[in-house]
């Protein structure tokens, strides 16, 4: 008789396979499921409405829109769409489930972002505090969590980035399967010049700290990445002006400080933020955390990114911990040893099918839950009545708010401004919002004149809404809780002339 003994590091290893899988995949899906039962917090920005609307436009046509035709201020102006990928899921998503669609791709991406961002931290961190990381990264993000394009992008930027991150750590050159991922990123979303951006200082890390025999061999690997990445992300519709097309956001000067998203951190009031911040800085004086030049370069860059534009503290979220994982592992003692190569019969299939129970799981949650949820845009964004006593009036140029505009362009109404800022321009979007804070009553009368206004739909609060019922030759037809319209008194003399951008 003989008695045979399991292989001890073979079945060690294969736990480790399956926990290192079946963790972040546990993680990513309790994350997709919270952000699904919430699905109206996700459906409260109004740029939503718009980038359906495009996608849809894409879709019917069968191309990228070059130039603007869903308004009639910049009716014909160049104009390229930096996310028109994201744009078309979202109206597939639309069209197929209503606002269930959007809500379930983006919860999707939420889930993936916290499920790569798991599997990054799984050599650093054991699972409880890497869960509880990922926990703060998202509760600091939250507020920035909408069926926008961004989020559809959300999880490439973090598995580029912390692509490079690793091969930095491992003092190697990065994976050439990167540029895939980039060149998805960049259809999706213009943020993909930050990982553009970020190569050069990332490279520089693994420069740094790699034996000086190496540096040369990897400093010519690195700059070829590079260039690679740059053709990656040219890898779109538009080519090369893929790079001018993002880029052109950053051109509006003064009016960036007026964008909510693009503001900068207000500390006057506690925010998560504030707090996540003092705290990372007390641990790391508690802990002594010590780093390398160019880790403290990337770190306070991501860190004046954060301060700049509210909108960067998702990226500051997500992408610092894995800036500091390394050496902070290794300080801490918590570096995980690299895992043992196990054979392919003894781990992938418990892996492969843990991973399709988790797939199943979330499906079933899904169908399960869509079918009793019905899901609806907010309502403060999207004035249903009022646009219909519009169309009742047959109005054709209406002065309306940026976040109305999103809800004109959806129901096929040519709008008077929307939520692209980078169409506009600076000059124009400052003078609108002159307009309709009253600010300057000239301009708002001016604006009115210039562009042959018969109607405006404006929200009840807004100081032009009360200017406008105290100026001649303006009255208010129509109220209720979420918007006002008030319309020219001699609608002969203010019927504008046939024009391309009119709306029928």
């Amino acid at each position: 008789m003989s008695i045979s003994f399991a292989n001890p590091t073979v079945n060690g290893a294969s736990v480790r396979s399956l926990g290192r899988v079946l963790i972040p995949l546990l993680t990513g899906l309790v994350a997709y499921l919270i952000f699904l039962s919430l699905g109206e917090i996700l459906l409260r920005d109004s740029d939503t409405l718009w980038q359906i609307r495009i996608g849809q436009w894409i879709v019917e046509h069968g191309a990228v829109p070059y130039t603007d035709v869903h308004t009639f201020t910049r009716f014909g102006e160049p104009w390229m769409s930096s996310s028109w990928l994201s744009q078309v899921l979202y109206a597939v998503s639309y069209e197929s489930l209503g606002w269930a669609g959007p809500v379930i791709l983006t919860s999707l991406a939420i889930g993936a972002t916290v499920t790569i961002f798991m599997y990054l931290f799984a050599d650093y961190l054991d699972p409880t505090r890497a869960i509880l990381l990922v926990t703060l990264a998202v509760l600091e993000s939250a507020t920035h969590f909408l069926a926008r394009p961004h989020m559809l992008a959300f999880p490439f930027m973090v598995a580029f980035l912390g692509g490079l991150l690793a091969a930095a750590d491992r003092r190697s050159a990065p994976s050439w399967w990167l540029l895939p991922v980039l060149a998805i990123w960049a259809n999706l979303h213009g943020g993909f010049v930050l990982g553009l951006a970020l190569i050069g200082p990332i490279g520089l890390e693994a420069l740094w700290t790699c034996e000086r025999k190496d540096r040369i061999r990897l400093t010519i690997q690195w700059a070829m990445f590079g260039v690679a990445a740059v053709a990656a992300c040219c890898c779109t519709p538009y080519g090369w002006n893929t790079l001018i097309g993002a880029a052109k956001i950053l051109s509006l000067g003064k009016l960036l400080s007026m964008i909510w998203e693009w503001m900068p951190a207000n500390f006057a009031t506690w925010s998560f933020f504030e707090f996540t911040l003092l705290g990372l800085i007390g641990l790391g004086f508690y802990r002594g955390l010590s780093l390398s030049v160019p880790r403290i370069i990337l770190l306070l860059g991501l860190l004046w990114m954060a301060l700049s534009h509210s909108r960067n503290i998702e990226i500051f979220a997500f992408i610092v911990p894995l800036v500091v994982a390394k050496p902070f592992a290794e300080q801490l003692g918590t570096l995980r040893a690299a895992m043992v190569p196990v054979r392919e019969g003894q781990s992938r299939a418990p892996v492969m099918l843990a991973a399709l129970a988790v797939a199943v799981a979330g499906w079933a949650s899904t169908q399960v839950f869509i079918a009793h949820h019905p899901f609806a845009f907010l309502s403060s964004q999207t004035p249903v009545a009022a646009v219909d006593v519009l169309q009742k009036r047959q109005a054709q140029r209406i002065f309306s708010t940026s976040p109305f505009g999103g809800y004109l362009l959806s129901r096929d109404i040519k709008a008077f401004i929307d939520g692209r800022a980078e169409l506009y321009g600076e000059q124009f979007v400052l003078d609108y919002f002159d307009a309709v804070t009253a600010k300057d009553v000239n301009i708002l009368l001016a604006t009115l004149d210039k562009y042959q206004i018969d109607a405006t739909l404006l929200g009840p609060d807004l100081p032009a809404t009360r200017v406008l019922d105290h100026i001649a030759g303006w009255k208010r037809v129509y109220a209720d809780d979420v918007a006002v319209i008030h319309v020219r008194d001699d609608q002969r003399k203010a019927a504008p002339p046939s024009a391309p951008g009119s709306s029928n």
